[in-house]
């Protein structure tokens, strides 16, 4: 009995967290999108900017099944590089970029996800744009 007297006027301790005692329903979502398998990114950096060491990043949105298999006509150029010739270069690589399906919840799924595409010129590492 003493003891739940002393266990009732002692302060909680901010350290410790509360779990709840049921689930929840408003318990988020878990979403991963899918990764790129590729060790290189098997993009062709366009000769004439290669040459001028122009530098650019294309963001590419794509839809990818429940087994990696990138979905054909499902590429698109979700923010250009200001660089026409970026821009063809990243969706023209996309056919040969490998994925790890995307999950939700643990399972995996398709979605659709947005890819970074990064054209840097081995002279300028380490300079910003």
């Amino acid at each position: 009995m003493a003891v739940c007297i002393l266990a009732a006027c002692t302060k909680p301790n901010p350290a410790l967290v509360q779990l709840p005692n049921a689930p929840t329903t408003t318990a988020a979502r878990k979403e991963e999108p899918p990764v790129a398998l590729n060790a290189d990114i098997p993009v062709e950096y366009p000769q004439a900017l290669y040459n001028q060491g122009i530098e650019g990043r294309v963001l590419l949105k794509l839809w990818v099944d429940s087994t990696g298999k990138l979905a054909d006509d499902s590429t698109k150029v979700a923010e250009s590089s200001g660089y026409p010739a970026f821009d063809s270069a990243a969706v023209a690589a996309a056919d040969y970029l490998k994925f790890a399906p995307g999950r939700r919840n643990g399972a995996v799924v398709g979605m659709s996800f947005t890819q970074p595409i990064v054209f840097r010129h081995p002279q300028r590492a380490g300079v910003t744009p």
